[in-house]
């Protein structure tokens, strides 16, 4: 492909061509997908979604994808965006993808299609695979390092926060019904990680009449139990537009601390 040249569709349109940085190959045994096809219907701006929002001069999913870009165990970045999105794409990233090495792949209606769309271009070589929310800008490589140990150790692992506020079960009329301890309960973050074939085998496998929420659900249903590696609130996910001042403030203490 030249310098230049607009995207070109490759494979019935599922895959899209962008130019690579001269010379740039991975190595590593990890692939890491972002899904990035949704709606952020949430996010409060009708002229954009939220993984394209400015965040101190990148776009969110740049931030989101920037922990995995220099790890030297990352053979494969795959960000799989809306149809819709593309020409913007194409206008505002094509520079990114190039730097970055980035392979870039039009998702499905549901994440879950999403993920299953990416898996399907996952370099052989590649036995591992992680699943990282586009729009969680905040990911240290200290917690990208820590994930992928756990992975190779168990087979699949998560970052997870642990609770730490009082949980209630509510009924449809929020009234309190019960309240829930919170022993051992977490809240699941990404990256999620997995050997490659657990999570082909969970994708092919999963029960179409229930939508899961996330990867490692679809795992634990073939009896593979998942790591927990310790986070916190940072790493946040953006939903809302109040959720970007949020993370305005979280980068500005990690680059504090890094100073």
């Amino acid at each position: 492909m030249t310098p230049g040249a607009g995207l070109r569709t490759i494979d019935a349109g599922r895959r899209i061509e962008f130019e690579k940085k001269e010379g740039y190959q991975r190595m590593g045994r990890f692939a890491v997908i972002l899904p990035a096809a949704g709606r952020s219907s949430r996010f409060g701006d009708p002229g954009q979604k939220k993984i394209y929002a400015d965040l101190e001069g990148k776009a969110v999913w740049l931030r989101a994808v920037e922990p995995f870009a220099n790890n030297k165990d990352v053979g494969q970045i795959l960000i799989a965006i809306a149809e819709e999105d593309r020409e913007m794409f194409e206008r505002r990233h094509r520079d990114d993808v190039a730097r970055l090495g980035v392979d870039v792949l039009i998702g499905g209606a549901e994440r879950s299609d999403t993920v299953a769309a990416a898996l399907r271009r996952v370099k052989p070589e590649c036995d591992f695979v992680a699943v990282h929310d586009a729009a969680r800008p905040c990911l240290t490589p200290a917690q990208v390092a820590a994930v992928f140990a756990a992975a190779l150790e168990h087979g699949a692992a998560l970052l997870a926060a642990p609770v730490v506020e009082t949980v209630k079960r509510a009924s449809a009329d929020r009234l309190s019904r019960e309240t829930i301890p919170r022993d051992n309960l977490h809240l699941a973050q990404t990256p999620q990680v997995f050997r490659r074939e657990w999570l082909i085998e969970a994708h092919e496998n999963q029960n179409t009449g229930a939508a899961a929420t996330d990867d490692t659900q679809l795992v634990e249903a073939l009896g593979h139990p998942c790591a927990i590696v310790p986070s916190n609130a940072m790493n946040i996910k953006i939903t809302t537009q109040a959720d970007m001042g949020l993370a305005r403030a979280i980068l500005q203490i990690q680059a504090e601390e890094r100073a």
